[in-house]
């Protein structure tokens, strides 16, 4: 079975043996992948939709691996003991965070849990901090010419509030490899839109004055790193 660059991503960071509940399992890619290759003890998929459940059990039996479904919302049908990993991937940060929301055990540290939000990174990792969540790593990947961002994160860590300006970056992003070029591309974007705000009819005073220092945080972590 053939992962796309971004599945791929977090299949790597599934660690050899790991009991995984992926949500959001979609057709099950994932972890029939990571069974087939007898990288995992156990795993779960979890998804809202009928649809492609059926696609994943119809995967998992066509490779004769064990693969749990579950029908429901993020890890609502998901017993912390059942897993040891947890990787929720395709979603908006904002998604990610009320799944994880939803599930408080995720925060006492016993999960190892591999997020790839598809927007909202910055409101991400401020809500992860916030809620005594650790990002341990982030890794970058390549998939149609645009750049994704896997979290490895775990609970059990101190809350800390921080603006949304300065979760713009993390001290994990730095350490990733082709961190220099991903935020060169993201400084890029990040000053169209504030030069976009900034040419606007109306400008929202307070919204310019937080792009400005989203723009700065990232300016300032680019020059640490050349």
């Amino acid at each position: 079975m053939v992962l796309t660059p971004r599945l791929a991503c977090i299949a790597a960071l599934v660690p050899q043996g790991a009991r995984l509940a992926d949500v959001g399992t979609d057709h099950g890619k994932l972890p029939v992948s990571l069974l087939l290759q007898g990288r995992l003890a156990g795993a779960i998929g979890s998804d809202i939709g009928q649809g492609p459940l059926e696609h994943a059990r119809c995967n998992a039996a066509e490779h004769g691996v064990a693969l749990s479904l579950r029908l429901a919302p993020g890890l609502q049908a998901v017993l912390p003991e059942e897993c040891d990993t947890v990787s929720i991937a395709g979603m908006g940060g904002q998604t990610i965070a009320s799944i994880l929301a939803q599930a408080p055990w995720t925060a006492e540290g016993a999960h190892l849990l591999l997020l790839q939000p598809m927007t909202m990174v910055y409101a991400l990792r401020r809500w992860l901090w916030a809620n005594g969540y650790a990002i341990e790593r982030e890794t970058l990947c390549t998939e149609d010419k645009r750049q994704y961002i896997v979290l490895s994160a775990r609970g059990g860590a101190a809350r800390q509030t921080l603006p949304l300006a300065q979760c713009a970056v993390s001290p994990a992003l730095l350490r990733a490899p082709g961190a220099q070029d991903y935020l060169r591309r993201l400084l890029r974007r990040e000053q169209r839109a504030l030069d976009g705000m900034a040419r606007g009819r109306i400008v929202d005073k307070a919204r310019l004055a937080e792009q400005m220092a989203v723009t700065q945080t990232i300016r300032n972590a680019l020059e640490g790193l050349e």
